[in-house]
């Protein structure tokens, strides 16, 4: 008969100690797989890129394409809004790269940032697939959004109350959309108020009373088995073609910030970002539009990369 020599040992202590120690194996491995990613590299330096969380997918996949191409350089990610990412490269220098989804403003125009476009967006509004309502003028969002109009029925829908899912104060989405949208009107106060792009498409996926704004290319993404229906803006729809064109009304150009002319890894980044890898492959797979090839020319021009100007 098999006896527990250990003294003083009960049977659920052992059993509690067994999973401790397995749990800490497993928290060994994991941090040594990750570290494997950088075994055997020699990395000579660190790119750190902060900001937009609707560049986010463009960033993270770039980064890992780069670090395939160049292992010499490791980079890191993060996504906690526009506001923040304009403060860690132009104020705390903390980021060598932010990711913008709006343009400057106020205070931050003061700061030598440099703004270099890597993709195109439209910004959709959306309501449950259920909302009889397709098509609203930009008077009719800005109304919707400023609490002026309340009930669906007052723009011919269903009689159901207006309930408005705004992004939170630091999002570049919603500092573009207020620019093109909202003139001179303050949000209504009484709204859900999100984070990120994924939480608005949840709550308007299941709310049929819902109204929110998201990127153009978060409104049918991959992998996601909810549905939400994008409204016309004064009877244009947010199309590929009406957004290069700038035709459709809420338009925006999203952006990679330096502290000024960028040089050394920083520059190689941008620079793949910029290339046919990255502009067919992770903007176009993020639902977002690439740079046209004129622009492209110019922006290389501008960042020392190739001579002459493209005229």
């Amino acid at each position: 008969m098999a006896v527990i020599t250990e003294p003083n040992l009960r049977t659920g202590d052992y059993i509690l100690k067994h999973i401790y120690k397995l749990l800490l194996i497993g928290l060994i491995i994991a941090f040594a797989f990750a570290l494997s990613g950088c075994a055997g590299r020699d990395i000579q330096g660190t790119i750190v890129v902060s900001g937009s969380t609707t560049l986010l997918p463009i960033a993270e996949v770039a980064a890992q394409e780069f670090e395939v191409a160049k292992p010499y350089y490791r980079v890191l990610v993060s996504g906690m809004g526009t506001s923040a990412g304009i403060e860690a490269v132009g104020i705390s220098g903390t980021a060598d790269v932010g990711t913008s989804s709006r343009e400057l403003r106020g205070t931050e125009l003061e700061l030598d940032l440099l703004e270099i476009p890597v993709a195109y967006d439209g910004i959709a509004v959306i309501v449950h697939p259920s909302n009889p309502i397709s098509d609203l003028s930009v008077a009719q969002v800005r109304d919707v959004f400023s609490g002026n109009i309340t009930n669906w029925s007052e723009l011919g829908g269903d009689d159901l109350p207006i309930v408005i899912v705004n992004r939170d104060e630091a999002s570049g989405t919603r500092s573009a959309f207020a620019g093109a949208v909202m003139e001179d009107e303050s949000f209504e106060v009484n709204s859900v108020v999100l984070p990120g792009t994924g939480q608005v498409r949840e709550v308007i996926a299941r709310t049929p009373e819902a109204i929110g704004y998201i990127s153009v290319g978060f409104v049918a993404p991959r992998h996601v088995h909810t549905e939400v229906k994008a409204l016309s803006i004064d009877g244009i729809e947010p199309t590929d073609e009406n957004i290069i064109e700038e035709v459709y009304p809420i338009s925006r150009a999203l952006h990679l910030l330096t502290n000024g002319l960028p040089t050394g890894a920083p520059l190689e980044y941008i620079d793949f970002v910029l290339s046919e890898q990255v502009q067919q492959g992770a903007v176009v797979d993020a639902g977002f539009l690439p740079v046209p090839e004129r622009d492209l020319i110019q922006i290389r021009y501008m960042l020392g990369l190739v001579e002459g100007g493209g005229n």
